[in-house]
């Protein structure tokens, strides 16, 4: 899959400071370049993506800050797929296939919800030097 992410013909990248305001200015961006690249707004995946993503960016503040003072966001699109993804700095990966099947109420389990109801994918990639990850989202158009 993380092959087929990287040939994605559109793609943007931000990096933030991990403070509570990065929430809205990934968001924004997300907004500002699905428009550029031809998505729609109104576009029905586009509303919980948008929400997906604010869980992500919002985990990331509120539990790596402390060791990953930035983090960045990927946005990456096709004519049939949206994707983006969350990076910190934090080693702490979430069991994602757990909270598949859970029935929590966490962000995280509200993101996975949302992603397998969009038939989307989540996966949770490790820093090769095990101080960080990211958490790749990827939705069909």
């Amino acid at each position: 899959m993380f092959t087929q992410l990287q040939a994605l013909p559109h793609r943007h990248v931000l990096t933030l400071p991990s403070a509570p305001a990065a929430v809205r200015s990934a968001r924004e961006t997300a907004e500002q370049a699905l428009v550029e690249w031809g998505i729609g707004l109104r576009h029905p995946v586009v509303g919980p993506a948008l929400l997906i993503l604010s869980e992500l960016v919002t985990n990331s503040v509120r539990h790596a800050a402390e060791l990953s003072p930035q983090l960045t966001v990927i946005y990456a699109a096709s004519d049939v797929h949206l994707a983006f993804s969350v990076h910190d700095r934090h080693p702490y990966q979430p069991p994602l296939s757990e909270l598949a099947n859970s029935t929590g109420t966490s962000g995280l389990a509200t993101v996975m919800e949302l992603t397998f109801a969009l038939e989307g994918t989540a996966v949770i990639r490790g820093d090769t030097d095990g101080q960080g990850k990211s958490i790749w989202i990827t939705l069909p158009l």
